[in-house]
């Protein structure tokens, strides 16, 4: 801003390898958000490199960080951003649009998405006749579609009640288990101890990045709630 210069990240090395669940956390202003944007090739780096699988991103034009965002990242955010005249099968099939894929493959994927998020039988439903906890759940489908590599979720608990939250974070596990990367922001500490390793933001620096050694496990949790109506 005119003659200042922010660095919202400074110093930051780290290597993510395939098929980790890491929580971010930090405080608002430490870089997290900056962070979150370069990995999901939002944003490019100033100095320094980001390599994803491989390649280089801050060599890549627009359009080629477009295509990459769209088949090699799934992203969720705080906000469902639902179509609210859209069913949940359209709207889980609308990234599909982008990659040229067949209709019959798009619908294919989109029912085989939902079925993962345990919506199965909510296909034809519009976002108001979804609870938050669901409409969350088409969300992630919707994220799901073009099977990315890497799941890059921004606060995706922030309007859900304690149970709800769980039960997405029990998908997450779920998806970590069968081989997706998973990239989480949170501020939370109880829902960053879902995750198998934390790094802490502060100050455009990591200040903390650790294994969490007992980690806490979904199904566990859900079943020493209470029920909702108790």
């Amino acid at each position: 801003m005119g003659d200042n210069r922010v660095h919202a990240l400074r110093g930051v090395n780290l290597e993510i390898k395939r098929g980790e669940f890491v929580a971010i956390m930090g405080a608002s202003g430490s870089g997290k958000s900056t962070f979150m944007n370069i990995l999901g090739c939002l944003d490019k780096p100033t100095l320094g490199r980001y390599l994803l699988e491989g390649t280089d991103v801050a060599a890549l034009d627009k359009t080629q960080l477009a295509r990459i965002r769209n088949r090699q990242i799934g992203f969720v955010f705080q906000g469902f951003n639902l179509l609210s005249r859209t069913t949940a099968l359209e709207n889980t099939e609308l990234p599909t649009l982008y990659a040229r894929i067949a209709k019959t493959e798009r619908r294919e994927r989109a029912l085989h998405s939902l079925s993962l998020v345990g919506l199965g039988d909510r296909t034809d439903h519009f976002p108001s006749q979804l609870s938050g906890g669901q409409q969350q759940r088409v969300a992630i489908a919707r994220a799901l579609v073009n099977r990315p590599s890497i799941l890059l979720a921004d606060e995706p608990t922030g309007n859900l009640d304690s149970r709800t939250s769980v039960e997405v974070m029990e998908i997450f596990q779920t998806l970590n288990d069968q081989g997706l990367t998973i990239i989480l922001v949170t501020h939370e500490t109880d829902i960053a101890n879902f995750a198998r390793r934390s790094i802490l933001f502060r100050d455009g620096s990591i200040r903390r990045d650790e294994l969490i050694p007992k980690r806490l496990i979904a199904t566990e949790v859900i079943k020493t709630m209470p029920k909702l109506d108790d």
